[in-house]
């Protein structure tokens, strides 16, 4: 019986070498082709006409699955273009979970999370969706998929509430709204606007809404300050990360490291020009008391009630190198000079570490 197994892989390999070669999905095997004509209320119907070949939905169901699952995404929806029989085994959750989770598991979360969105989605771009022109590939396929629900959902609205407007929740659906662009998402941005000069924000990662642009392969980013917003685009892919913790950018994240955090532990603080500003996460280490001589040996500074924070980003002297927090009695502490410290994270993974390693500036600021 472990021969099945190894036997359908192997099909499956070589029919996708061969697809991948031939002009047409149909390179080998035919889709049964398809007969309209119309019935005697005037109707148009689809007849599949009998021959003597062979078709692909003539394979056993699990060839065919092997077969679809080593297919891209825009190679699914080209076979789901091809007949009703293949549109819906090439919408199935399992084929798409695959590649949602290669492509955009690391940003978004997991599976259940996409589903949340998803009627969302549908509700916001579907007047877009519906004006957009004709796109090519992966991009036209979701103008019509998207059209076809919106069509088949008005001849059922009378009699229905607003729920059944987009029946299909899907994760294709779900990703081909990502890989359009029109679906902004909550991620968050490291060393915001650097790029067009804001030093200030080196070593910081700041909540915004993002969107994919495809051409690129880069994401624009919309920031909210104080009643404006931000947009900062072009941002790849090694400067976002899906959200630390749950806690919203304008809330005091509630810390529960600060009874373990010694000298020499990674942190991310959470800080703020002011009170109408929303905070981000800044990278910086537990570091001595001026009292204290360093050695590990001699040194008490864990015991102290009071933490240190290092940010050697920045120049001896500075006011932004180092700031002191109650490790008891731990609250939102600053002024409108220096801004304001929120909530802490201690950093235990050694990949965030090395990613703000990476981020370091090569000059040290003021």
């Amino acid at each position: 019986m472990a021969v099945i197994p190894w036997f359908l892989g192997e099909l499956s390999r070589v029919l996708i070498s061969w697809f991948s070669r031939s002009k047409t999905i149909r390179g080998f095997f035919h889709v049964a082709p398809i007969l309209v004509k119309k019935n005697g209320n005037g109707k148009t119907e689809n007849l599949l006409v009998e021959t003597d070949e062979y078709s692909l939905l003539d394979l056993p169901d699990l060839a065919l699955d092997c077969i679809l699952e080593r297919l891209s995404t825009s190679e699914l929806c080209s076979m789901a273009a091809v007949c009703r029989s293949l549109r819906e085994k090439c919408r199935s959750d399992h084929l798409w979970e695959k590649h949602m989770k290669q492509k955009w598991g690391r940003l978004i979360g997991n599976i259940a999370a996409y589903q949340q969105g998803q009627r969302f989605i549908a509700l916001r771009n579907r007047a877009k969706l519906l004006k957009s022109k004709k796109k090519k590939g992966l991009f036209r396929y979701s103008s019509i998929f998207w059209t076809k629900i919106w069509n088949r959902s008005k001849e059922n609205e009378i009699g229905s509430d607003q729920r059944n407007l987009f029946p299909v929740y899907s994760i294709m659906s779900w990703y081909l709204a990502i890989e359009s662009g029109k679906f902004w998402f909550p991620a968050q941005v490291y060393n915001r606007e650097v790029q067009n000069g804001q030093l200030g924000f080196m070593l910081s990662c700041y909540d915004a809404e993002l969107s994919y642009d495809s051409s690129t392969d880069t994401f624009t980013a919309r920031y909210s300050a104080h009643g404006r917003r931000t947009i900062e685009d072009k941002i790849e892919w090694n400067r976002i990360r899906a959200p630390a913790v749950d806690t919203p950018a304008h809330v005091l994240h509630v810390s529960d490291c600060l009874h373990e955090l010694k000298p020499g532990d990674h942190i991310e603080v959470q800080w703020r020009r002011n009170k109408d500003f929303p905070y981000g996460w800044w990278y910086g280490v537990v570091g001595h008391f001026e009292s204290c001589t360093g050695h590990e040996s001699q040194c008490q500074c864990h015991l102290n009630d009071t933490v240190v924070l290092e940010f050697k980003q920045y120049t001896l002297g500075s006011r932004w190198r180092r700031t002191i927090i109650n490790r008891k009695e731990h609250r939102e502490v600053g002024n409108g000079a220096d801004g304001f410290y929120g909530g802490i994270r201690k950093l235990c993974d050694p990949n965030e570490i090395l990613m703000w390693k990476c981020l370091w500036p090569k000059t040290t600021l003021e």
